[in-house]
């Protein structure tokens, strides 16, 4: 085999050959891995002829191609390179601008008086690459370029035009430094919850941070799920980023409930009274236990909105039918995906997800699963009603939160990529790449390395689409929120893709177009009025660190990380636009943190590469506790007790940490309400599955306990003072 033709082929799909590891050595990647990942994306590597034609194939839409798929600018001018042949130079170009208003512009240019920035032989061609510049000015939008070379096969562009960076609110330009809290939304107690936090323990947390200064709430990714198999509960797993858990759903704060004599007889027979109570108490979420209730229930609910709306045409039933209008084949696909897979789970008892179906329904446009849907309407139409009742309650959600003056309100989470059996990649075989997974090298935090169980999404195949995809995931997160976290912000840049059956440490980085991402990123961040908050945390390309100012993404700052010449940064020294933590849901908490506590978990969990690697660490925490209480000191913020490094942590060192963080010169703060109260237990433990309850751990009091502790709005009073 032409290793030659193996390394062309890896460059172009964007495959890189070396990376720099988090502790700065530069790591170069085998043959063998690129070989790996260039069969996940497709390409035939163990045969010559095979091969040859994929590289030709590769090369012709890079080069034969009149236009490329997609321009982007953030301004009002837009420039593109063409594709000449040696025949056409001199041809003229004629053009048209399909403006997303409808207007049209049209005109002519002559390609000879292009720029020439490339030239060379392609297949035994000669090409000239030419910069045609659009010497109009577009608005920001989506806009479609269409060109021909005399009398040729007229081709299409995507042009898409965004303002010059993402949007802030007000507040924040007028110089507010905002600070709220960060939950994982499932974690919470209540005492009118069914066993998980739901929307209405949202608007409860919203009515009392907002009456202590609170300027936004930080979720983690409320993407779909698996409602056939609720046990798949990572939120970063998702079924769907498109759509909503519906588990978040607050049944009795839905309208027909009141109006539902079945669903209220059953929710007051003392068996249900005795689950709930059972739910309620656990220290974990039982999410079967959950869903099961919650289903039951909720079917009841479904049934009597078909019988007294859907029948009626009422109100309520148009506002429904407006909302299925509006989110199109997306819904209802989803809706037949999630009735489907009930369906199998419960005739075939095979795994959730559509690689565990009957083949025939695998192909989301197939026959076979059209005809599922018009033979179970309301099976398809309950998974349709669960999204609306799911959507309005987050909506009324940020409603609320705007209502009580927090400039930003929600602050949601996107996760970096979908579950390989989920409706997201059923719904799009042709842009994932089944055949591996994404995931990150080693790093601090995992130091074996990460992989994700999630299926990347092929450049080249993003391309094709010219970003559809990426534009609807964006501006489906985006509509509930004035914030938005990208989760591992850096696979906007590139991602680290593992071949299928390989260690993680086997991955290599896969390139995507950066720009044109962020372009995206920027237009739907000013139409939908939703600051963007980019996580780089780990090992961040240079590219990715100059784009984020560039194109006014925000940081995500952890105060346990930021340490410079041999201490922990100041806070007149942190970056203004960002967002600073003192821990996340990957890391332990602070008294665990404090009292090493997840170190004694990561060798339970054999998560030490060696020895060594653990003593490293031992000595690094025991540095890294005098340096904190150093830096409290240098702020007049040092506690009482632990005075020194050896003694046990208190609630007033967590409480000068959170002061040390608020006084920081970022323009945001979130607290992790764990710290708050105090906790040990993670929420997640990376580079674990089965071995530790992942996403399961619920906070350890209720709302309204939490709300009415003195100790807690001391604690938040001071915080909020200190951030104005």
């Amino acid at each position: 085999m032409d290793t030659a033709l193996i390394e062309k082929l890896a460059n172009l799909r964007g495959i890189a050959d070396a990376y720099h590891d988090y502790r700065g050595e530069l790591k170069f990647f085998s043959l063998q891995t690129k070989k790996g990942i260039l069969r996940a994306m497709g390409c035939d590597v163990d045969d010559e002829s095979e091969l040859a034609a994929s590289l030709a194939q590769v090369e012709a839409v890079r080069w034969r191609k009149l236009l490329p798929p997609v321009a982007t600018s953030r301004g009002a001018r837009i420039g593109f390179d063409i594709n000449v042949s040696a025949r056409e130079l001199g041809d003229s170009l004629v053009w048209r601008v399909h403006w997303e208003n409808g207007s049209r512009s049209n005109g002519v240019t002559a390609t000879a008086d292009c720029a020439e920035v490339w030239r060379g032989e392609v297949a035994g061609s000669w090409i000239t690459r030419r910069r045609f510049e659009l010497m109009i000015d577009l608005p920001p939008g989506y806009h479609e370029f269409e060109a021909s070379l005399a009398g040729g096969a007229a081709e299409r562009c995507l042009l898409i035009i965004s303002p010059p960076t993402c949007y802030e609110p007000a507040a924040i330009v007028a110089g507010r430094r905002l600070w709220g809290v960060a939950v994982q939304l499932y974690t919470l107690r209540s005492r009118v919850n069914w066993g998980i936090g739901d929307f209405g323990d949202l608007e409860r947390l919203i009515r009392w941070m907002g009456s202590c200064g609170a300027g936004f709430i930080g979720l983690n990714p409320l993407h779909a799920l698996a409602p056939a198999d609720p046990a798949r509960s990572s939120p970063y797993s998702a079924s769907s980023r498109h759509f909503l858990n519906v588990l978040y759903i607050a049944v009795p704060a839905i309208p027909e409930f009141q109006e539902c004599a079945a669903a209220r007889h059953r929710v007051a027979d003392l068996e249900v009274a005795r689950r709930l109570e059972r739910l309620r108490a656990l220290d974990l979420v039982d999410y079967r236990g959950v869903a099961d209730l919650k289903f039951e229930i909720l079917t009841l609910l479904h049934q009597d909105f078909r019988d007294k709306h859907l029948a009626a045409g009422s109100e309520r039933a148009r506002s429904f039918s407006s909302f299925v209008a509006q989110r199109g084949t997306p819904l209802q696909l989803h809706a037949r995906f999630d009735a489907l897979d009930r369906h199998f789970r419960a005739t075939l008892g095979c795994a959730s997800g559509w690689i565990s179906w009957p083949p025939e329904f695998r192909d989301v446009n197939g026959a076979a699963a059209a005809r599922f849907a018009l033979e179970h309407p309301a099976d398809v139409e309950f998974y349709a009603y669960l999204q609306w009742v799911a959507h309005e309650q987050l909506m009324n959600a940020q409603a609320l939160a705007r209502e009580l003056g927090m400039p930003i309100g929600l602050y949601g989470d996107y996760a970096v990529g979908a579950n390989p059996s989920g409706s997201e990649t059923w719904m799009d075989q042709a842009s994932y790449s089944l055949g591996a997974e994404i995931g990150a090298p080693p790093d601090p935090l995992a130091l074996r390395g990460q992989g994700w169980g999630i299926p990347p999404q092929d450049p080249a195949a993003l391309q094709a689409q010219r970003l559809r995809g990426f534009i609807s995931l964006i501006r489906d997160n985006m509509r509930h929120y004035g914030a938005l976290r990208l989760d591992h912000v850096m696979s906007l840049c590139r991602l680290w893709w593992v071949p299928g059956g390989c260690s993680p440490t086997e991955g290599a980085y896969v390139y995507y177009p950066l720009h044109q991402l962020l372009t995206v990123l920027s237009l739907e961040s000013a139409r939908n009025s939703c600051l963007v908050v980019g996580e780089d945390l780990g090992v961040v390309p240079d590219e990715m660190r100059q784009a984020m100012p560039e194109f006014g993404l925000y940081h995500y700052k952890v105060l346990l990380f930021e340490k410079m010449d041999g201490r922990f940064r100041r806070p007149d020294e942190f970056v203004k636009r960002a967002l600073a933590t003192v821990t996340t849901h990957d890391m332990p908490t602070l008294r665990s943190y404090w009292e090493g506590r997840d170190i004694e978990l990561r060798r339970r969990l054999n998560l030490f590469p060696s020895a060594d690697i653990e003593n490293e660490i031992v000595r690094e925490r025991a540095h890294d506790r005098e340096m904190l209480l150093s830096a409290l000191r240098d702020q007049a913020l040092n506690p009482a007790r632990p005075s020194t490094p050896s003694e046990p942590f208190t609630a007033e060192l967590a409480n000068a940490l959170h002061l040390f963080l608020a006084r920081s010169s970022t323009t945001l703060v979130a607290l992790q309400i764990e710290d708050l109260l105090g906790m040990v237990d993670p929420v997640n433990v990376p580079g674990t599955d089965n071995e530790y309850p992942n996403w399961q751990r619920k906070v350890c009091a209720d709302i309204e306990e939490m709300a009415v502790r003195g100790d807690l709005a001391a604690q938040l009073a001071e915080i909020d003072r200190a951030r104005a």
